[in-house]
């Protein structure tokens, strides 16, 4: 009976202990080798399970979190419930949208579970957190909001005119601006299109996206854009190629300060600012503009120019027509208006 039990505990420790090594990812050195491989490899494919933009999101979430804990004198690993609570109202009176500081606590939640610790949630015994950022956005959710504005075709095609020129930056950001709009691409997935992701056809080109907002299993997505007679996207991208080369890579990349060609990938904000420069040489407001305002111009010319829902989907990729159909009723806002025949 006592060997039984004996060796019930050390079934249960050895049990303990390799759930703990595969939830921290760390290794002992007595740790047999076929294990460290089977640690190893579940720690891949945890890594795996979110895509490349979102655990860069989260490393900089870490980052903002980690230094306003140390400006304060407070420790962020392992970090005190009502430490994240304060630190998510921090964050929400810096004018930062719900979505963002849920993000936030996602990115401290998956540094304590990367590390092996229990989440300061899990802690939360007085739910600190969970009422903290309940608050949040029922306050922002009571305020009027401004959406960024869309940009149409036609003043997306003044802004590709302002790109002037046949140099480096140009050239490149000419074939951005055309290509966002064509394919209703995220700014995140614009900039992590590799040259093999593009297939040129007769009809124009393929886009394939590997994984997006909406997308986060990977499974990815073939966009077809057309060759196009007023924005010419293909054309654009054809122009920018014949200086990037064949090289494999990233779609986009850097220019350098001297306007040089460079490998370098590009980041999502740096998308977003030249969005807003043409934007501004355009006449637009850059206040009302952002990197998205590029996919929420397809959708809005689209709308207006009556392209069905599934066609528009096919291109958008949204899980759901709810966000579809208020670009459509923004479009048709005007159309058949019941006071049309005596205003």
């Amino acid at each position: 009976m006592d060997k039984k039990i004996g060796d019930g505990a050390g079934r249960a420790e050895r049990t303990s202990t390799t759930n703990m090594l595969v939830a921290a990812g760390d290794l002992s050195p007595a740790c047999a080798p076929e294990l460290a491989a089977e640690v190893e490899a579940a720690r891949a494919y945890r890594l795996r399970a979110r895509s490349a933009n979102t655990l860069r999101a989260y490393a900089s979430d870490w980052h903002q979190f980690q230094d306003w804990c140390w400006g304060r004198g407070l420790e962020p690993l392992p970090a005190l419930p009502e430490v994240v609570a304060t630190y998510l109202a921090s964050l929400a009176r810096a004018g930062r949208a719900d979505s963002t500081v849920t993000r936030h606590l996602a990115a401290i939640t998956w540094r304590h579970h990367h590390d092996g610790l229990p989440p300061p949630s899990a802690r939360d015994t007085h739910q600190l957190i969970a009422d903290t950022l309940s608050g949040i956005r029922r306050e922002q959710r009571a305020r009027p909001t401004r959406k960024k504005a869309a940009i149409g075709a036609k003043d997306l095609a003044g802004m590709i005119a302002k790109a002037d020129g046949l140099n480096t930056r140009a050239v490149r950001d000419r074939a951005i601006l055309a290509l966002g709009l064509a394919a209703a691409l995220r700014r995140s997935e614009l900039v992590a299109l590799q040259l093999a992701d593009i297939q040129l056809v007769d009809q124009g080109l393929t886009v394939f996206v590997r994984h997006s907002k909406t997308d986060q299993e990977g499974g990815g997505a073939t966009i077809a854009v057309p060759v196009g007679e007023v924005l010419r996207p293909v054309a654009h991208l054809n122009a920018w190629l014949q200086i990037r080369g064949g090289a494999p890579g990233p779609l986009f990349t850097r220019v350098g300060t001297q306007g040089e060609f460079t490998m370098a990938a590009m980041s999502d904000r740096s998308v977003a600012r030249l969005v807003k420069r043409y934007a501004t040489l355009q006449g637009l407001d850059p206040e009302t503009i952002a990197g998205h305002s590029l996919r929420a111009g397809f959708l809005t010319e689209a709308a207006r120019t009556r392209a069905s829902l599934a066609k528009m989907q096919e291109v958008s990729r949204h899980k759901s027509l709810k966000v579809l159909l208020g670009y459509v009723r923004s479009a048709e806002r005007f159309d058949d208006h019941a006071g049309a025949g005596f205003l």
